[in-house]
């Protein structure tokens, strides 16, 4: 016998998930050194110093994670399943769809590439400490 969800129950169960992918996304971008977390229109953005170079919000009512990347990785990525030109990118930002299966050892590695293209050169001293 098929399971009938009511429209509020998949909300809450879509909203769980949700919290829970931007709770493991929080953890990544803020083990970066410098960053903050901020609410800019509405959903969380993740910082280096001023610049954001993570976002976590809904784009036609599903989540998304859009990251800040240079062009050409902008490009690559978007031919790719899953990822979408974010809305206001400009070219400079990708998102990727957060409500499916999410491969978190790529969205670590987008995270740290993010952060590199906005961190200042101290943070990313910090960030390794041997250069």
């Amino acid at each position: 016998m098929p399971v009938n969800l009511s429209r509020r129950s998949l909300w809450r169960s879509q909203t769980n998930a949700a919290e829970r992918t931007l709770h493991r996304l929080r953890a990544l971008c803020l083990a970066l050194p410098e960053t903050s977390e901020t609410s800019s229109w509405g959903h969380p953005n993740f910082r280096a110093g001023r610049r954001t170079f993570v976002a976590f919000e809904r784009v036609q009512d599903r989540p998304s994670i859009a990251f800040r990347l240079p062009p050409a990785e902008v490009e690559r990525r978007l031919r790719r399943k899953g990822f979408f030109a974010t809305p206001y990118g400009r070219g400079l930002w990708v998102s990727l769809w957060a409500d499916g299966a999410i491969d978190w050892q790529a969205v670590a590695s987008l995270v740290e590439r993010s952060y590199r293209v906005v961190a200042l050169v101290r943070m990313l001293k910090s960030l390794d400490p041997k250069s």
